[in-house]
């Protein structure tokens, strides 16, 4: 008897502590609550502020859906051209050991804190037809990016490759390093290895660091304004157009602004369960 009371005593401490575990001390519980409703604040006053009767109107308008399509090419391509640059150059950041590689990193990851419009002005100065190598391009081989599609595509990938590239580096500082050894010794090539062991591993982070990327290029408006102009059908994309909206339909950059929101909710909920869920520890 009294061994089957010290431990039923013990399973009820042992309840009451998973129990106190689970509970926020009051501290953390008020600014977390408070950091909630100020995300979600925003949102909500888009919700109940939305021209829900006259969003088939809205986004039947030829011009919206020319500047949605154009939206998700450009955001696509910026992506692609991010992957294909950014998973190199975050390998080099995080296995080359070299005197000012903390400097290139710093360098890589200024547009992250850059303001866009300074972006915009920075791409200006480099590839416009004056610009450092805008002028080569324009001369050699007839290339001119402001203010035209590829000009969107490559503002949106200057703001947005810093945050693959970070997310990207993370994990191959985190993959272990004894595999790679191991696939070397059996007479694996170092491309190969990179190939069919390094990559397989960081292949949740690279999904989720291109997801970011995608979201972060989908949404940008400074450097793209600056960089390649608000042409319709050419440069205006989504985020342009809600702004020349807000200006003269409120009703429509509001119904616009849900269709940005409802673009990024979906895909981001829809990779979340497979590329985004935490992992448990063993």
């Amino acid at each position: 008897m009294t061994s089957m009371s010290t431990t039923r005593d013990a399973s009820g401490r042992a309840r009451r502590l998973e129990s106190n575990r689970q509970l926020m001390p009051w501290p953390l519980a008020v600014p977390a609550a408070i950091g909630v409703l100020f995300l979600l604040a925003p949102l909500v006053g888009l919700l109940t502020r939305a021209p829900w009767s006259g969003l088939p109107r809205i986004l039947s308008d030829a011009g919206v859906l020319t500047a949605l399509r154009l939206s998700l090419v450009c955001a696509t391509a910026a992506t692609a051209v991010s992957i294909v640059l950014g998973v190199p150059l975050a390998w080099a950041l995080a296995r080359v050991r070299a005197r000012g590689i903390s400097a290139l990193r710093a360098l890589v990851t200024l547009p992250l804190v850059l303001p866009p419009v300074v972006g915009g002005v920075a791409l200006l100065l480099a590839l416009g037809r004056r610009g450092v190598l805008g002028q080569y391009l324009d001369q050699w081989f007839g290339v001119t990016l402001p203010f035209t599609t590829a000009g969107v595509i490559v503002a949106e990938t200057f703001v947005a490759m810093p945050f693959l590239i970070i997310t990207v580096e993370g994990a191959f500082r985190a993959v272990d390093r004894g595999l790679e050894e191991a696939a070397s010794t059996l007479g694996a090539s170092r491309l190969t290895v990179f190939r069919r062991v390094t990559l397989p591993l960081i292949t949740p982070s690279l999904v989720a660091g291109a997801v970011l990327c995608w979201a972060r290029a989908l949404g940008e408006f400074g450097a793209t304004i600056t960089f390649a102009g608000n042409f319709p059908g050419v440069t205006q994309t989504m985020p342009l157009k809600v702004y020349l909206a807000l200006e003269s339909d409120p009703e429509a950059a509001i119904a616009l602004s849900l269709v940005l929101l409802a673009v990024s909710v979906l895909v981001l909920a829809g990779l979340r369960d497979r590329w985004l869920r935490p992992t448990t520890p063993l």
